[in-house]
């Protein structure tokens, strides 16, 4: 399969080069009847694949492939406009467009127009994901530059959101609420994300203060949408890293979506301090099909069967750490090995009726069902040697003298099989100058576990803790839980003009868990402000939100569940800044949100990679608050940049935590969440190259700073350990051979594909080596030591992007 890609990609880059010329771009603002811009209006450049949408301030950007050529503006609810361009090449035209209303269909788009500027959300420029270099291929990887999402892990598609962990973070595709497994431990592990990003038409991201007919969870919301394409379209992906084949279809009275993907990211796996035969396995297929019976009724269906196999047989490990002054090295011999895999099949119904064009039915059912099994059986031989970090030629790196010698062993057969219904009615409807919208929802979750795992530590003959001739093993777990978790919950909220310049809206979720058995009511409210100038947005929401209990939390380190546990609850504000401007030439928008969180009830956890331990059966009280800055526009003409910074602060307060030192009884008082990146900085830069349009170069740099850390098995309150800061730099160069600016074209490339892109990425450019966690060893003496688990070093990547050429 390797040798295929490289051939493939090799051939096309072989096929040669294109004489270039700008493309014509048309850009400008949308406005009503009523000189109010408008979101969300799709423009089209016809018989074209060139499309975007308006943004909150109804601005737009496209480009013309040709001279001579139409665009069509239209959004539901208004009279569509297509107006007819003469151009020369490279033109940069300015075009203002004024739709007018349709009296027949202006209540519906009030609800999405309305909807749209009071939603606390960040739209996602969807055109940026073939082109940011990622070494994981997931699409959530993208969330991880924006303000406010904190990540130390690029193989990972989670994150951490505003001083909360990974399980507090909602993710909708289509209105279905999608849910990740539970028993993967690392990035190594961790396959293809639930979505496929290209198929994705529209995605938006909330980092708080989200609306109430989002679900219930403390962080974050994102809102994914698959929607039906412009035209039919055939996409083939490929790299040394993962293939995928997309296809979509538009018929008479329905719409197809379809996509294939397959991962393999050994080539990144076999560089870290590990060695050994690395084989990780990962694919899917996804379908979203919809049919429309009228233009009032149509069902769609999306189906999902994801699945991934991780396998690692390891030999050694050589970590060197430590400091300037003392230099440690760790030497690891393995025997043994360790085989994770998972399964999951999804799919879900949604019947959409609209019986007036100011009212919108849906209802949604969906089932998943995943399978996951861990089974490692391994065992470590292991030296500690302080080496010689002098500058001396001949003494540097030997060894000064054994600090420590001995084995570990891990032994675990664990599997999980969880089974998630739900179903769910929502409702959207317009009153003059209000949009209601309401909606109940019931999901019944089902988990069957079995958990068999231990380890333990033989330091110089001796197995720690060293207090008695018998072993002792350590950790160990065997349990069996099988529960059931059903949750009913309930939204209402309406959207309000209080004037031309102001909205407001306010709502409220109701939840019951049969876990917990509490009534929990949510209320939240958010107000847009608007001045006459169009260019400014000002929002300020406050709300309540409560999370139930789920499985996850309600497990200990001993795998005990405690069905006593109360839901965890936070009460959010924050005040946000939007301001849309012209300077260098170009279009540009500012961003800033600062915000203030603070929970009285929390369960404490401690992170391990990307494992989350939760203290079930303890609570604390904690706050976070910051501020979320964002810049971003053509820096460069044509090509969208961004520049993004977060400051923040998480603390938390274990309730009747405390320890005895010298007699007097110490309590720890509030601690450092696992959370607490105070810093967080991200760019995302393009730009051309030998003065092409053709040419160009993506760069993509995250700075985390460093995140509290300790010993899995020991108090919060000794997790004085930091994980230090996060530093990547990852770079793409892009060759696109059919660009339309190209004069000449590969005649064979041109015959039979509408897009050919080449990219060459180098993954961490700069080989900085990122920690992730610690392999934590006592020697006989019993002093501890930190071994860093380093995440992935310098990796080069082909990649290559295609386009089938629609046949008539």
């Amino acid at each position: 399969m390797l040798k295929f890609r490289l051939i493939l990609l090799l051939l096309i880059a072989g096929c040669g080069f294109a004489v270039a010329q700008p493309l014509v771009r048309v850009s400008g603002i949308v406005y009503s009847d009523e000189k109010l811009p408008l979101a969300q209006v799709t423009v089209i450049v016809l018989g074209q694949a060139q499309s975007t949408v308006t943004d909150e301030f109804g601005v737009y950007t496209i480009y013309s492939k040709s001279k001579t050529f139409s665009i069509k503006y239209s959004l539901l609810g208004y009279q569509p406009q297509t107006i007819k361009f003469s151009e020369r090449s490279g033109a940069r035209i300015i075009k203002q467009v004024n739709l007018i209303a349709n009296i027949n269909e202006l209540a519906q788009v009030n609800i999405t127009n309305k909807q749209n500027q009071l939603s606390n959300t960040t739209t996602i420029n969807i055109a940026d994901i073939s082109s940011m270099p990622l070494v994981s291929g997931n699409f959530e990887t993208m969330l991880k530059t924006l303000p406010g999402v904190s990540t130390n892990n690029e193989l990972s598609a989670q994150y951490s959101v505003r001083g909360g962990n990974f399980d507090e973070n909602l993710i909708y595709i289509n209105d279905v609420e999608i849910n990740r497994p539970v028993l993967i431990r690392n990035g190594q592990q961790e396959g293809l994300s639930f979505i496929n990003s290209d198929l994705v038409s529209k995605a938006k991201f909330s980092a708080g203060g989200f609306e109430a007919k989002y679900g219930d969870k403390l962080s974050s919301i994102l809102d994914i949408k698959y929607d039906k394409p412009d035209s039919n379209q055939t996409i083939f992906s490929t790299s040394l890293l993962n293939t995928s084949l997309t296809t979509k279809k538009i018929f008479k009275s329905s719409f197809l979506l379809a996509g294939l993907r397959y991962k393999n990211n050994s080539s990144v796996l076999i560089k870290q301090d590990e060695k050994g035969s690395y084989n990780p396995n990962f694919a899917d297929a996804q379908l979203l099909y919809q049919y429309d019976f009228s233009s009032k009724f149509n069902i769609s269906f999306l189906g999902s069967f994801n699945l991934g196999q991780f396998k690692l047989v390891p030999t050694n490990r050589e970590t060197q750490f430590g400091t300037l002054s003392t230099t440690l090295r760790l030497n690891v011999d393995y025997t043994g090995q360790e085989i994770d895999d998972y399964q999951t099949l999804g799919s879900a119904i949604t019947a959409t009726y609209s019986p007036k064009p100011n009212l919108v039915i849906k209802f949604i059912n969906s089932y998943f069902n995943t399978i996951e099994r861990e089974r490692f059986d391994i065992n470590g031989s292991y030296t500690f040697d302080e080496v010689d970090n002098t500058f001396s030629p001949e003494n540097f790196g030997v060894i000064k003298r054994n600090r420590g010698i001995g084995s570990y062993y891990n032994y675990g057969r664990n599997s999980l099989n969880t089974q998630i219904f739900a179903s769910e009615i929502k409702v959207d409807q317009n009153f003059n100058n209000h949009v209601f919208s309401w909606g109940i929802k019931f999901d019944n979750s089902k988990y069957n576990d079995q958990l068999n795992e231990y380890n333990y530590t033989d330091s110089a003959g001796f197995i720690l803790p060293n207090n008695s001739k018998n072993i002792t093993l350590q950790n160990v777990i065997n349990v069996q839980n099988n529960i059931d978790i059903k949750n009913y919950s309930a939204y209402i909220q309406d959207s309000y003009s209080l004037s031309n310049s102001a909205e407001l809206q306010l709502g409220a979720r109701a939840t019951y868990s049969s876990l917990s058995k509490q009534l929990l009511i949510s209320p939240r409210m958010l107000i847009a402000y608007r001045p006459n100038s169009n260019n400014k947005i000002l929002r300020f929401s406050a709300g309540v939100y409560k999370q139930p209990p789920s499985y996850r939390t309600i497990r200990d380190f001993s795998g005990i569940l405690n069905i006593d546990q109360k839901a965890q609850s936070s009460y959010n504000t924050s005040l946000g800044y939007e301001y849309a401007f012209d300077a260098f030439g170009t279009r540009l928008k500012f961003t800033s949100e600062a915000y203030f969180k603070y929970s009285d009830r929390l369960i404490p956890y401690k992170i391990d990679n990307l494992r989350i331990r939760y203290l079930a059966n303890e609570v604390s009280r904690g706050y976070a608050y910051g501020a979320d800055f964002s810049i971003g526009g053509e820096f460069v003409k044509d090509l969208v940049s961004y520049f993004r910074m977060s400051v923040m602060h998480a603390n938390e307060d274990i309730t009747g935590d405390s320890y005895i030192q010298n007699g007097t009884t110490i309590y720890p008082g509030y601690l450092k969440r696992p959370t607490d990146q105070r810093l967080n900085f991200s760019i995302f830069f393009q730009d051309k190259l030998l003065n092409s349009p053709t040419y160009k170069v993506h760069l993509n740099a995250l700075y985390g700073s460093r995140l509290p850390i300790g010993p899995s098995q020991t108090p919060r309150y000794l997790d004085k350990f930091f994980i230090p800061s996060y530093k990547r730099v990852d770079i793409g160069f892009s060759k696109d051979f059919l660009d339309d600016a190209a004069l000449h074209k590969p005649k064979f490339l041109d015959k039979n594909f509408s897009s050919v892109i080449l990219f060459f990425e180098v993954f961490n450019m700069l080989n900085i080596d990122n920690t992730v966690s610690y392999l934590w060893l006592k020697d006989v003496d019993n002093v501890q030591y930190a071994i860093p688990n380093y995440l992935t070093g310098r990796q080069f990547n082909l990649k290559l992007i295609v386009k089938l050429k629609n046949k008539p």
